[in-house]
């Protein structure tokens, strides 16, 4: 998966927006304000920040070494997933949306309803 590919399919999600918010570098998605993913621009190979169940964290890291402990994130509920290193696209986009519906079921029920949830 490339970035623009990324970019796609984070922001089809209803209520994504994409910030800038630590530094010119780190594209940050959000779902009502909340993140469910983050990357490098200029180091995008680096890893995808993706939250996660604990319990799948550590199951995706030792079936895949593609996944990895979150980065500079709680590596409880968090993992860096390699995009462009032989992960099936299939799955990364299944984890790119278990972690924005993670974020989108703690949000409030006024929120989830602006999402149409």
């Amino acid at each position: 998966m490339h970035i623009e590919a990324l970019r796609e399919y984070c922001l089809a999600k209803p209520g994504t927006t994409e910030e800038l918010p630590f530094d010119e570098d780190t594209l940050v998605f959000k779902v009502c304000g909340k993140m469910f993913a983050l990357c490098s621009i200029s180091e995008f190979e680096n890893g995808i920040a993706l939250k996660c169940n604990p319990d799948e964290a550590v199951e995706l890291r030792e079936k895949y070494p593609q996944v990895k402990p979150g980065y500079h994130m709680s590596k409880k509920h968090w993992n860096t997933v390699l995009p462009e290193a032989g992960l099936p696209e299939q799955l990364l986009l299944q984890m790119i949306d278990a972690s924005y519906n993670l974020v989108v079921a703690k949000l409030t029920k006024a929120q989830k309803m602006q999402l149409g949830s």
